[in-house]
């Protein structure tokens, strides 16, 4: 009988192919990321500044969430415990739910275009997806979800050009500087606790 360790290597000596870490860690695509990130941000503004101000405000912030109660109720969700979920607890709570979808979609694409929080707007980005493709709708979805996941995947490049880069440049230049806080209440810089 085959070995299947024998077969198929070692997972924790298995290398990452060169292209795939070069495209990850690359300032030449560092650009790539930095349109993509930037892209998608601006359609995530756009669709919650259509909630916030724009045409869709009535359906959202007003009326007690007309246009998410609507979707919820009368969607072709995927799966009948979701159409359960959305009929049993958004549609009632859809007041809420509006605002905070409104809000949402435009501190999503506010934190893709400036470069911070990059990872959890990227995962913030992809959860709110899903809960749209559950409810029945594909539309931009797909490929929203797709530069949602290259720009998690190289997060570190992808917001070299972006405030997490200059925090993250800032750290690295000034490794001493982090305020360090102990349970003495000792506070300051790293050398400062130490001395104390």
């Amino acid at each position: 009988m085959l070995n299947p360790v024998a077969l198929l290597s070692e997972p924790s000596k298995r290398t990452t192919p060169a292209i795939v870490k070069w495209l990850g860690q690359s300032k030449v695509m560092a650009v790539g990321w930095l349109a993509m990130r930037v892209w998608l941000g601006i359609m995530w503004m756009q669709a919650g500044w259509a909630k916030l101000f724009g045409a869709e405000n009535a359906y959202f912030l007003h009326n007690h969430g007309a246009g998410v109660a609507g979707f919820a109720a009368h969607g072709v969700p995927a799966y009948s415990w979701w159409g359960s979920f959305l009929h049993s607890f958004v549609v009632p709570n859809a007041g809420w739910i509006g605002v905070l979808v409104a809000l949402g979609e435009f501190a999503i694409g506010a934190a893709l275009v400036l470069g911070f929080f990059t990872r959890t707007a990227a995962i913030a980005s992809l959860l709110l997806l899903f809960t749209y493709v559950m409810s029945g709708t594909a539309s931009v979805c797909g490929f929203y979800a797709l530069f949602a996941i290259v720009i998690l995947a190289t997060w570190k490049t992808s917001s070299w050009f972006g405030v997490d880069g200059l925090i993250a440049g800032y750290r690295q230049r000034h490794p001493g500087h982090r305020h360090l806080t102990l349970r003495s209440g000792v506070t300051g810089t790293a050398e400062q606790v130490r001395a104390a």
